[in-house]
């Protein structure tokens, strides 16, 4: 059965649509795509094409679940990263452009047929854009989630990217292993309260991915005291955190005895990864 909605928009063309669109044209655009299976130019190229009853009711379901605020990744089940689609569902984060500084400052430290390590990959878009940019590099990538690693595996898969998942919390799985070239890691950082977590796309996020239900640095501080054993001579720790925890996580990096400590400004301008070199 189709709704009073649904019945409104059948019949209606695609430009007429987004003419009186809710949705503000980006949304509307990606909606409209997923709803009809088209790709951003067939839209356009068929913007006099009336939409039946079945694609009408299809768009208005996804309407009404983005303009309850559901993010416009996980009712399409894909996001777009270093060039890369990826899969996303609840089980992991929304990659963010914002961490693709992290990526480009791996890449640039990571030397041919080296190692990378990534901790807590969640959707794999770290690890993921590692191995397929750098088809020389070994790339290991943890998460102490089995439904986030099957989730990044599948996007290994599907861009044809050699990764080795571990399960893993934090280092416990790496008992043996070789050291590492590079450690990155994303790791959860918002402090437990913060009004963000209760706001926007967040609200729809794995909690604990996003949080450390502390202070916001006990992840990264775990991971700044547990990296040296499993870094090379030289090699480098890089860890993407929040607006305002540059000060803190340099401070915390020095205080472990890290060279070259400094942070990285994103595209906003804001601090957004940090990181160190294991003296050699």
């Amino acid at each position: 059965m189709i709704d009073a909605t649904s019945a409104i928009m059948a019949g209606v063309t695609i430009a007429a649509l987004q003419r009186q669109s809710l949705l503000d044209g980006l949304d509307y655009r990606v909606l409209l795509c997923h709803a009809l299976d088209l790709n951003r130019i067939a839209l356009i190229t068929q913007s006099e094409r009336e939409l039946s009853a079945g694609e009408a009711q299809r768009f208005a379901a996804l309407v009404r679940r983005r303009l309850d605020g559901e993010p416009i990744a996980y009712i399409v089940g894909q996001r777009e990263f270093f060039g890369l689609p990826f899969e996303v569902g609840s089980a992991v984060l929304i990659p963010r452009p914002d961490t693709e500084l992290l990526v480009e400052l791996t890449l640039d430290r990571l030397p041919l047929n080296g190692r990378a390590l990534d901790m807590g990959t969640g959707s794999g878009a770290i690890a993921v854009s590692l191995a397929h940019t750098r088809r020389d590099a070994d790339v290991t990538a943890l998460d102490v989630s089995a439904d986030a690693l099957a989730v990044a595996r599948r996007n290994a898969d599907t861009n044809h990217a050699r990764v080795t998942f571990l399960q893993s919390d934090w280092y416990a799985a790496l008992q043996g292993a070789a050291p590492f070239d590079v450690i990155a890691s994303n790791p959860p950082y918002i402090a437990s309260g913060d009004q963000h977590l209760s706001e926007g796309d967040l609200r729809y996020e794995p909690v604990g991915a996003l949080t450390d239900h502390a202070d916001g640095l006990s992840a990264l501080r775990i991971i700044i005291a547990g990296a040296p054993p499993h870094l090379k001579p030289q090699g480098w720790l890089l860890m993407e955190h929040g607006y305002d925890q540059a000060q803190a996580v340099r401070a915390l990096l020095t205080a472990a005895g890290y060279a070259e400590v400094r942070s990285w400004q994103d595209l906003a301008g804001i601090e957004r990864v940090s990181g160190g070199k294991l003296p050699g």
